[in-house]
């Protein structure tokens, strides 16, 4: 596997992008406007300690001040008899350390160091654990002993490199960590570093003790040495780069701590821009997206909150296998595969929720959450991932650093302010009309000049042309309505004046609270209600009963046509005269046609013409009362 570092310098963005077998597996973006300060030192000043969250905020040159945590305080600035040194990677729990408010007080000077830059409304995180990162070396003033990466598992190459550092004999007062990248360096490389790192810190402290607070005292390299200094390794065979001067840079800075990977530096001197010439830009651009496609045909859906990231696997057109067990975990495998290069790339932090796909076998489950933790090792950042639920969530906590990389290159939508959806023309309409309701009710407003986008404009022309009239003839208001093609939908412009012209500030916010003390009401009288109810009969008997409205179709109104017919051809009236000698002989015939034999076919057809006729009850019962008779006589 052959990695490249891809440096694309301009004086306003700088762009790092590590490429491994031409996919891009890590990007970094800083821009001029928009540094961070992570890594920096300050000397600053108190400005308030709150007991409450045992945090205490300080001011240290920036426009929001800083959040300092007990948990991030060093014990020097602990109370007597309670500031004795701590180990390195031993610090204290929350419970062993003393109150904020006994710590700290307002206006007192500290040495804090940026850990965290400020995400939206929050200021940056502080810590007074100093930490200065060199190539090989950490250095950690006020810290004892000496440590190993946690990264490092090897306990026999853990316990070499321990030894080693020993022999350099580190001043005493100063704590060392080994970096990953200083494994298996020569005594020599360690010795250089750490002095290196020594004399830095010495500066630091004549230029802290010069220094009146808020100032800044130690800056922290630029994004591509720092870069380098932090990522850069054997793997990476080329470092290219499309500015000759930080080309220069980097060869300088490896031929002072590498030198014999120095020659791996190479400028570029295409036309096409850098990242274009590798296929990048397309990749970069869709970082941005919410929808992340897979090469089977699925699909990543990843929502960002301030504190949380949600993350939904859709198989989308995935169909490899019939059994659906199967089908749903190759679809897991290998959204878990790409999970982990997506948080990278959009450097997002914090709490992780992912949903897979609802499997039922154990080991499918065990598997998925083992292919989660491997890829996540190769995350710079600290993170932690719980064990799957019985529901296919997977929660996971990743260090946040900085704000996202979609923060940082785009901000939120003006018209829809980041929710990604806006108001229909018609809801939107009614607001407005809701807005010139609330306006014209200011009795010294005597014309209201709207601006409206095109569409709303003409939805209220259209529907709404009765109601603002209505509206101009109860308040005595003119109301002029003007159309902007570029106006947004969601945005409405009122302009008030009065009698004399003057611009006067109108209210177009209803739901503000404390405008009207008591809304004015009054009681329904048993006049009104009379008139209401009178006034709804008349209605009624204005409506033909047989008419029919607009909403109904063509069948409805042919089956009442119908229907209607019917009813004309059937008498208003029951047969009264039919007596009960009559509906005597009528059940005796019945009785006797039971038990006779089956007619003939001409008395079966005199019989049914009767039936074809359509006769009135009354006609049928004398007709019948006579055949009867006839029958009789007959017989």
């Amino acid at each position: 596997m052959t990695k490249e570092m891809l440096i694309n310098a301009q004086p306003d963005e700088c762009r790092i992008a590590i490429v491994s077998d031409n996919n891009l597996t890590e990007l970094y973006i800083e821009q001029a406007s928009s540094l961070s300060h992570v890594g920096n030192i300050y000397k600053g000043r108190v400005t308030n300690v709150e007991p409450s969250i045992q945090a205490a905020f300080v001011d240290f040159g920036i426009v929001k001040n800083g959040f300092l945590h007990i948990s991030d305080l060093h014990p020097e600035y602990f109370p007597e008899g309670e500031n004795r040194p701590e180990d390195v990677g031993k610090k204290r729990t929350r419970k062993e350390r003393p109150p904020i408010q006994k710590c700290l007080r307002r206006g007192q000077e500290v040495t804090v160091q940026v850990i965290k830059d400020g995400i939206g409304t929050k200021g940056s995180t502080l810590t007074t654990y100093i930490s200065i990162p060199g190539r090989y070396l950490v250095l950690m003033p006020g810290m004892q002993r000496l440590g190993i990466s946690r990264k490092i598992e090897d306990e026999d190459a853990r316990t070499k490199m321990r030894a080693i550092l020993e022999e350099l004999e580190p001043p005493s007062d100063l704590g060392f960590i080994v970096r990953t990248a200083g494994m298996g360096r020569s005594k020599h490389d360690l010795q250089r570093d750490l002095n290196y790192l020594t004399r830095l810190w010495k500066s630091i402290e004549q230029r802290e003790k010069k220094t009146g607070a808020p100032a800044e005292i130690y800056q922290e390299s630029d994004l591509v040495i720092r870069t380098i200094r932090d990522i850069y390794n054997s793997d990476i065979k080329r470092i290219i780069c499309d500015n000759e001067t930080v080309a220069c840079k980097v060869k300088e800075f490896l031929h002072l701590n590498m030198p014999r990977t120095s020659n791996r530096v190479e400028l570029y001197t295409g036309q096409a821009g850098l990242f274009y010439a590798f296929g990048l830009e397309r990749e970069i651009e869709a970082i941005t997206s919410p929808r992340v496609s897979l090469d089977s045909g699925g699909s990543l859906i990843i929502d960002q909150a301030e504190a949380l990231v949600a993350i939904d696997i859709n198989s989308g057109r995935f169909r490899d296998t019939d059994n659906a067990e199967t089908m749903a975990f190759r679809m897991n495998s290998e959204a878990a595969h790409e999970i982990p290069r997506q948080l990278r790339l959009r450097d997002l932090g914090g709490v992780i929720v992912i949903d897979f796909i609802d499997m039922i076998d154990g080991k499918h489950c065990r598997e998925i959450e083992r292919i989660l933790r491997e890829e996540t090792k190769k995350d710079r950042a600290k993170t932690k991932i719980l064990r799957m639920s019985r529901f296919g969530i997977v929660e996971m906590t990743r260090q946040r650093i900085k704000p996202s990389l979609a923060s940082a290159i785009s901000r939120p939508c003006p018209h829809c302010g980041g929710a990604g959806r806006i108001r229909s023309v018609k809801s939107q309409t009614l607001a407005t009309l809701r807005a010139l309701q609330l306006a014209t009710s200011d009795e010294g407003i005597a014309k209201i000049e709207l601006t409206v986008a095109t569409t709303v404009a003409e939805h209220l022309f259209n529907h709404h042309r009765n109601d603002i009239t209505e509206l101009e003839k109860v308040s005595q208001t003119q109301i002029l309505i003007h159309a902007n093609a570029d106006l947004p939908v969601s945005e409405t412009r009122l302009t008030c004046t009065d009698t004399r012209g003057a611009t006067v500030q109108c209210e177009t916010d209803s739901s503000a609270p404390g405008k009207i003390e008591k809304a004015p009401t009054r009681e329904i009288t048993l006049a009104e209600l009379s008139a209401f109810q009178k006034q709804q009969l008349e209605e009624a008997a204005e409506t033909p009963a047989d008419e029919t409205t607009d909403a109904e179709s063509d069948v409805p109104k042919k089956k009442k046509k119908s229907r209607r017919r019917r009813r004309k051809k059937k008498p208003a009236t029951e047969p009264d005269e039919t007596t009960d000698e009559t509906k005597v002989e009528a059940k005796e015939e019945v009785k006797e046609s039971e038990k006779e034999p089956e007619p003939e076919p001409e008395q079966a057809k005199a019989k049914k013409k009767p039936r074809r006729r359509r006769r009135s009850r009354k006609k049928k019962t004398t007709s019948e009362s006579e055949n009867t008779q006839e029958n009789a006589a007959g017989e």
